[in-house]
C-alpha cells in the first residue's frame, strides 16, 4: 500500500507555470505506475498524464501535449506534473494516482492523494 500527497498547486495567471508534486510513503514508488488526473468543478475526472515505473515512457492525452509533462524520482518517492502555457480551462483540482498498468482510465488506479488546487486566471 502507498500513500499519496499533493503539492504544489496555487493560483497562476494565463500563460504561467506551475510545478506539482507528488510524494510517496509505504511502499516503494517505484513499484508503480503513476498518473495525474484533474476535476474541474462539476465535471468528471480527466486523464493528465501517466508514466512508467522507469520513467522510460509517458503519455498525455491531445488536451495537454506540449503543455503539461510528467516526470518522477523513484529516488525522492516523488513524481512531478510540470503545467506550462496554463489556461483558465486548466482550473481543476489535480490527483495523482498509482497503479499497476499504464492506463487513462481512473478505475486502474488503485491509490490516489487527496488532490492540490490549480486555478488560472485570465
Amino acid at each position: 500500500q502507498v500513500q499519496l500527497v499533493e503539492s504544489g498547486g496555487g493560483l497562476v495567471q494565463a500563460g504561467g507555470s506551475l510545478r506539482l508534486s507528488c510524494a510517496a510513503s509505504g511502499r516503494a514508488l517505484s513499484t508503480y505506475v503513476m498518473g495525474w488526473f484533474r476535476q474541474a468543478h462539476g465535471k468528471e475526472r480527466e486523464f493528465v498524464a501517466t508514466i512508467t515505473r522507469s520513467g522510460s515512457n509517458s503519455y498525455t492525452p491531445d488536451s495537454v501535449k506540449g503543455r503539461f509533462t510528467i516526470s518522477r524520482d523513484n529516488a525522492k518517492n516523488t513524481v512531478y506534473l510540470q503545467l506550462n502555457s496554463l489556461k483558465p480551462e486548466d482550473t481543476a483540482v489535480y490527483f495523482c494516482a498509482a497503479a499497476q498498468i499504464v492506463s487513462s482510465n481512473a478505475r486502474n488506479y488503485d491509490y490516489w492523494g487527496q488532490g492540490t488546487q490549480v486555478t488560472v486566471s485570465s
